[in-house]
């Protein structure tokens, strides 16, 4: 029986925490979180794997530690990935078809998809995402889905992401060795687009800035497509950084700070107001005002901000986001921040929070900016499990959570046979069981007195 799975489970690799979570999926297409765990992330660096061991050790953790909480054994994950390496490019590819008389079908269309696998990168690097734009049917263009039309040569707009293949293959190797399969490598501002950005928006024009820890990524959509993708490597480290070298304290003091005191506009701090951080190690304490760290931080932001505005910029689509620009990811909890970006960039802002996608008391937990990525990861799964299963309509799709149960023992023929005989001296005198049984009765003896 073809089935389409209901539960999915996701691993989101960060610089500062690494997440897995389980998700199951309601009819009205809702999510309800059955499990989340999270840890300190110390062995990546700017979205990039760089110690296997711990980054190995963290998954562990925290897979253990869902498995209990649900009792659901992980084995294929969906993971997301980012860093530096990250690039992508625009491209055109077209086929060629056979008859005007055939309707263009999936199946063209996904031949036009595997030809774009096929462009020539750089050594060292492989495709991890390609996203038609827009189709061209004999030169008929901004067509966003030609299955149906009749045509020759079909054309399309495509969307290439680009990754480093080491940096996809450590990724790999950590979740392996942890026991599981990486079901699907998604781009992680792709996944967090989909859990915090509306459809209106991505119509209307929107621009999704994810501050994450060691990265900060960036997703354009207008009329509905994605137009530009970028990761920028730095995020909220480099401003819990830039606190500790300032302030000579600890990074953990440093990132208090940043959080409970901290502001993206050094105006709004207050001015008389001094925060008192412990001496290390029984030294004497130290004090630093709210306005000094809010300054502090806004240098940093703007920074961040100006390098955003870059990759906008290089979107050509700049002058056409009517929706503006939706921050989340961790560092989006930063006090003042719309205020910050709407003054650097003059356009509308909003926080995004996955809040529209989920229900159910655990998901109140997980409704939070941090978790942007780690909920899209579920959402971006059964998007891929859903287009597997009607590629595949022949077979049922593996589920990619519980294990198979144990199957059902055969019952053997010799009691079938009994039962039914059972059910026959049960039946009432007039069923069609008996009254067919006498007339084949009546039959046999007569031939035996015949002969």
């Amino acid at each position: 029986m073809i089935q389409k799975n209901d539960i999915v489970a996701a691993i989101d690799i960060g610089t500062t925490k690494i997440v897995a979570l389980v998700g199951k999926r309601h009819p009205n297409n809702k999510l309800e979180i059955l499990g989340l765990s999270k840890t300190i992330s110390t062995g990546v660096k700017r979205g990039v794997v760089q110690n296997i061991d711990e980054t190995v050790n963290a998954i562990s953790q925290v897979v253990n530690d869902v498995q209990q909480r649900t009792g659901i054994k992980l084995r294929d994950v969906f993971v997301g990935i980012a860093g530096q390496h990250i690039k992508s490019l625009k491209t055109r590819g077209y086929i060629n078809r056979d008859s005007y008389d055939d309707e263009i079908t999936h199946d063209d269309v996904k031949r036009l998809l595997r030809d774009a696998h096929k462009i020539p990168i750089d050594i060292g690097e492989e495709i991890i995402h390609v996203l038609p734009q827009s189709f061209i049917v004999d030169n008929e263009t901004g067509i966003k889905n030609p299955v149906g039309m009749s045509g020759i040569r079909l054309e399309a707009n495509f969307h290439i992401v680009i990754g480093n293949i080491s940096s996809a293959k450590n990724i790999e190797k950590c979740i392996n060795r942890v026991g599981m399969q990486i079901q699907d490598l998604v781009l992680e501002p792709l996944a967090s687009s989909s859990a915090v950005l509306t459809d209106d928006e991505k119509e209307a024009g929107v621009a999704l800035v994810d501050i994450g820890g060691g990265t900060t990524d960036i997703a354009v959509y207008h009329d509905g497509i994605i137009r530009h993708t970028a990761v920028i490597p730095f995020g909220g480290y480099v401003i819990t950084k830039d606190i500790k070298e300032g302030c000579a304290i600890l990074e953990k003091q440093a990132e208090v700070l940043k959080m409970k005191h901290g502001s993206a506009l050094g105006d709004f701090a207050a001015e008389n107001r001094v925060i008192a951080i412990p001496g290390i190690s029984g030294r004497e304490s130290k004090e630093i005002s709210e306005k000094s760290l809010a300054f502090i931080i806004q240098s940093r932001m703007e920074e961040i901000l100006d390098a955003v505005m870059f990759e906008i910029e290089n979107s050509e689509y700049a002058d056409r986001l009517s929706a503006g620009i939706v921050i989340t990811g961790g560092g989006a909890m930063l006090k003042h921040l719309p205020q910050l970006v709407r003054f650097k960039t003059g356009m509308d802002v909003r926080i995004g929070y996955p809040n529209e996608h989920l229900v159910g008391t655990v998901s109140d937990d997980v409704n939070q900016p941090m978790y942007a990525t780690s909920v899209g990861l579920l959402m971006k799964g059964f998007e891929y499990l859903d287009s597997k299963w009607e590629d595949q309509p022949e077979r049922e799709i593996e589920k990619p959570i519980i294990e198979e149960p144990v199957a059902a023992k055969a019952t053997p023929k010799a009691v079938v046979e009994e039962e039914e005989t059972e059910k026959e001296k049960e039946a009432p005198k007039s069923s069609p069981i008996r009254s067919l049984k006498k007339i084949l009765t009546e039959m046999f003896e007569d031939n035996s007195a015949k002969m």
